[in-house]
């Protein structure tokens, strides 16, 4: 599938520039195995890169303005680099305005470029496009200007760009989209940017999203307070435990003891964000043993608590997980992502995916009347240049 992507982009470079691009770089979506709204609560997170990409192509053009094409929207712009960035009403072109800003403002120094860009990441998924867009472009001016970038500094200049948009995401979509390998897991501790890999063998089952076609509008203001909820409840943590500094330093124990003095709902955030840095690193732990069965246990769980403690779910996502728990080929299912619409991400024995996804397809019209988006995905390579095989 991606070769057609690769071979489609460049070849509309070649017809709209006459010229062949000089550079090729795939930058990747990611998924979330666990560790939900746990980023600004300084946990882990366990994420990956996968095959679903953005290849871009781009060449030099020897001036101080740069051309960039979405293949897939059917539109362009033009960038003058002489002049002082700033936001533009088209919503996709400010990811790119956005890093050129940030390369500018590193004092990084490029010329003029052109780039056209396709993309087989679903939009709206929770996939992350718009990081791998960020990160994407600023690894694709690296290499054509042969520019001194760090990979880290690449997901952070990504992170800072989306900021600048105004989403003031964490930093886990464009890290992962960078520094994402083939069959590994990353864990990220969202505090000091540590990372290390591990490995991803699923063995028997098969990775797959079931997307809800929903996106309910509750999400921004219910982050916002979730945000506020879990402030407020480290703060009475932290006064009767003056030792723990972070949600990280918390056990079960701890949030149990201060149930009464929690608002109910306070509790129930606390309460679900101590058992999911803990459940990272089970799923570590259940990853390197092999024991995926382990690891479907924990997403289930997992969404037992988006549902019912940090209340980010939905009946939609609901439905999916609680019709695919009936299942006996299916061994964890959890919604991904912020909540309120979106995927879920499942894992399913071998074998058994297309009766899986044949039934939950057909309940899911029946009860919704709406249409489930299915994807297939393995877990790839972090943003890289494309070296054609010869």
């Amino acid at each position: 599938m991606n070769d057609l992507l690769i071979k489609k982009t460049t070849a509309f470079f070649q017809e709209k520039f006459g010229k062949a691009p000089e550079k090729i770089v795939l930058s990747p979506g990611r998924i979330n195995i666990i560790g939900e709204h746990i980023d600004y609560n300084d946990g882990y997170v366990l994420p990956a890169a996968i095959d679903k990409i953005i290849c871009f192509a781009f060449a030099k053009n020897n001036s101080k303005t740069s051309k960039i094409v979405a293949i897939d929207l059917n539109e362009e712009f033009e960038v003058d680099l002489t002049q002082t960035i700033s936001l533009s009403k088209v919503v996709w072109t400010n990811y790119i305005l956005g890093v050129i800003k940030q390369l500018q403002d590193k004092g990084l120094s490029f010329q003029g470029f052109d780039c056209v860009f396709s993309s087989n990441i679903p939009v709206g998924s929770g996939l992350s496009s718009s990081a791998a867009l960020e990160c994407g472009t600023i690894f694709g001016i690296k290499e054509l200007f042969n520019l001194s970038i760090p990979k880290v500094d690449i997901a952070l200049m990504g992170q800072k760009a989306e900021h600048w948009v105004g989403i003031n995401c964490g930093i886990m979509d464009q890290f992962s989209s960078v520094m994402g390998l083939e069959n590994k897991v990353i864990k990220i501790d969202c505090k000091t940017l540590e990372y290390e890999y591990h490995n991803a063998d699923f063995n028997d089952y098969s990775l797959i999203l079931f997307d809800s076609n929903v996106k309910h509008s509750l999400f921004s203001s219910a982050y916002n307070t979730r945000r506020e909820e879990c402030e407020e409840g480290l703060s009475i943590i932290k006064s009767n435990f003056p030792e723990i500094t972070s949600f990280r330093d918390c056990t079960e124990s701890h949030v149990l003891q201060l149930k009464e003095e929690m608002a109910p709902n306070v509790f129930d955030r606390c309460h679900y964000v101590v058992l999911e840095i803990h459940r990272v690193a089970l799923a570590c732990q259940a990853l390197d043993n092999g024991n995926i069965e382990a690891l479907g246990k924990l997403l289930f769980e997992t969404h037992e608590g988006l549902s019912k403690e940090y209340l980010v779910s939905c009946e939609e996502l609901d439905f999916i997980v609680d019709t695919l728990k009936q299942e006996d080929a299916v061994i964890g299912s959890r919604l991904m992502g912020g909540g309120f619409g979106g995927c879920t991400i499942n894992l399913i024995k071998k074998g058994e995916e297309e009766a899986i996804k044949e039934k939950l397809t057909k309940l899911y019209k029946e009860a919704f009347d709406i249409d489930l988006k299915i994807y297939d995905v393995k877990i790839g390579n972090g943003t890289s240049l494309y070296e054609p095989v010869l």
